[in-house]
């Protein structure tokens, strides 16, 4: 934000893009150190940078406490130590990265070949 703290967002939000609530909303939630954290699409508004700096500290962010991310993105999931494949509702692939780019046909192999 250009003036950093000192910035006026107005009522709501309405000065920020939809990158700068994506960011402040996570910003308030680890302010509280949780100890389950429910990432919705947490980087889907972000541009590349910010959505680097996010996942670059991720092993930060869920150190001692269980996260549970909802994604589109591989990339996000990419690292997570438990990736759950949904296809139609349900669950149709576990594992983690390795394994289901290891699986001959799978949906996620198939989605990480089509990015």
């Amino acid at each position: 934000m250009p003036k950093g703290y000192d910035t006026q967002i107005g009522e709501q939000g309405i000065g920020l893009s939809g990158g700068q609530r994506q960011r402040i909303a996570l910003a308030r939630v680890l302010l509280n150190n949780p100890k389950i954290l429910i990432l919705d699409e947490a980087t889907s508004a972000l541009d590349y940078e910010s959505e680097r700096a996010i996942m670059m500290n991720m092993p930060l962010i869920c150190k001692n406490r269980t996260v549970i991310v909802i994604a589109h993105r591989l990339s996000t999931v990419r690292n997570a130590n438990r990736i759950i494949v949904m296809d139609e509702g349900e669950v149709v692939e576990q594992g983690e990265h390795i394994q289901l780019m290891n699986i001959e046909g799978g949906i996620y192999r198939k989605m990480s070949e089509l990015m």
